[in-house]
């Protein structure tokens, strides 16, 4: 197949969406499919952007157009619309080019929703043997308006119908959990063009350290961490969804527990704020995000994995960083409503706290800190479900064969 792919963020972006998205176009090339890759420069987590302007490279067999963008310092409503508006003005010209190349597969990946006209616009000028699909990894449209980045009933309204016309528009229509693939159908998408492609994790690459190797860590001798001391680790990226402020504030409720420590490796907007509100606590750490061939030691190093997640961010992303958690086959604590995809996740493989309850938080973590039977047991399960559910080979064969059946499917229709 000739695929190409059409949004934000790419590798080598170590986190979020850049990661999946690096990761499905390299194994996609290994299958022996011809892709292209329509991209950013590299800019998240840090939201600085490297090398931003047009440019065109290969990263593990796919060619790449790199379309510059305006970064904001501080990402705000206002700020984050023209951030993801001066991508797809950037990158329309080369979208448009593609119409020689006659892709035989289009897949958007979402955020930004500002790509998917484009992206219909070229299915339009390739014909009826092209198959357009939209991923969407984060509901950017619906996390804006409920946490307050954006506000206005009907501009709300307004685009809220804008999205149901684009998401019926599209031949395919995917998302990674359970509760985000029943909100793209109650937008409209007909049930049997909606299809769950869950995200993965490397099980080989990541996997549960024995005691003795969790001991010789060197991460523990890095951060100048003693055996007796427990890990509470947070990684990933900074952003309103994630919730830090309860984080802190469960740090502080366990401020006299010297035998937790607290590590934060963590990139984005909010980790100047975040450093300073932390420079007195002495059991507190921090790192930049680890690269990829030191990846097990570092998620091998915590005791307890923490996700922290506003509520109001329920159901319309799955943080990246849950997978590799429950791989390292360590529990974890999510703050998560009742009955929402994290929230089930967490309570088989850890425990699940509500959004905003920071004492609930705080109270979770020395239940687990001190029961280390229990600690390894719900480890266990997570990673049991990490190798049922997420185990990489297993989704990305899926997914290729998803996109064939849809190919097929659609020059059945076309009598072709």
């Amino acid at each position: 197949m000739k695929i190409l792919f059409y949004g934000l963020n790419y590798a080598p972006e170590p986190v979020g969406i850049g990661k999946y998205s690096g990761e499905l176009g390299a194994w996609l090339v290994g299958q022996g499919h011809e892709i292209k890759v329509i991209t950013a420069p590299p800019y998240f987590p840090q939201w600085q952007a490297k090398g931003n302007r047009y440019r065109r490279e290969e990263v593990e067999g796919a060619l790449l157009w790199r379309c510059p963008l305006w970064v904001p310092n501080r990402p705000n409503g206002m700020t984050r619309l023209l951030h993801l508006g001066s991508f797809a003005f950037s990158s329309l010209p080369i979208l448009m080019m593609q119409w020689r190349w006659k892709p035989d597969l289009i897949i958007c990946i979402a955020p930004t929703l500002f790509c998917a006209p484009g992206a219909l616009l070229l299915k339009q000028m390739c014909g009826d043997k092209t198959l357009s699909w939209l991923h969407i990894q984060d509901f950017e449209l619906d996390a804006a308006f409920e946490m307050g980045i954006l506000k206005g009933k009907y501009g709300r309204r307004g685009a809220e119908r804008l999205e149901r016309w684009l998401l019926g528009s599209f031949d395919r229509v995917s998302s990674i959990s359970r509760a985000m693939l029943s909100r793209v159908i109650r937008k409209g998408v007909a049930p049997k063009r909606a299809k769950l492609i869950h995200n993965w994790v490397d099980v080989k690459l990541i996997y549960p350290q024995n005691e003795e190797e969790q001991r010789q860590n060197p991460y523990r001798t890095e951060l100048g961490i003693n055996n007796d001391e427990l890990v509470l680790l947070y990684s990933g990226s900074i952003s309103v969804k994630q919730g830090m402020g309860l984080l802190l504030d469960a740090i502080e409720i366990l401020k006299n527990h010297k035998d937790l420590i607290w590590v934060i490796g963590a990139e984005g907007p909010g980790k100047d704020a975040l450093i300073k509100a932390t420079r007195k606590l002495s059991q507190v750490r921090h790192a930049v995000l680890q690269p990829s061939e030191r990846l097990n030691d570092w998620l091998n190093m915590a005791d307890i994995h923490l996700i922290p997640q506003e509520g109001a961010a329920a159901d319309l992303v799955m943080p990246s960083k849950v997978l590799g958690a429950i791989a390292s086959g360590k529990p974890m604590i999510a703050t998560a409503p009742e009955g929402s995809s994290l929230g089930l996740l967490a309570e088989k493989g850890g425990r699940r706290v509500e959004p905003g309850d920071a004492r609930g938080l705080a109270n979770a973590v020395v239940d687990l800190a001190k029961n280390k039977v229990e600690r390894l047991r719900v480890g266990c399960e997570a990673r049991k479900i990490a190798e049922k559910y997420y185990a990489k080979n297993i989704i990305l064969e899926n997914f290729e064969k998803e996109m064939s059946d849809g190919l097929k499917e659609l020059k059945e229709k076309s009598g072709r």
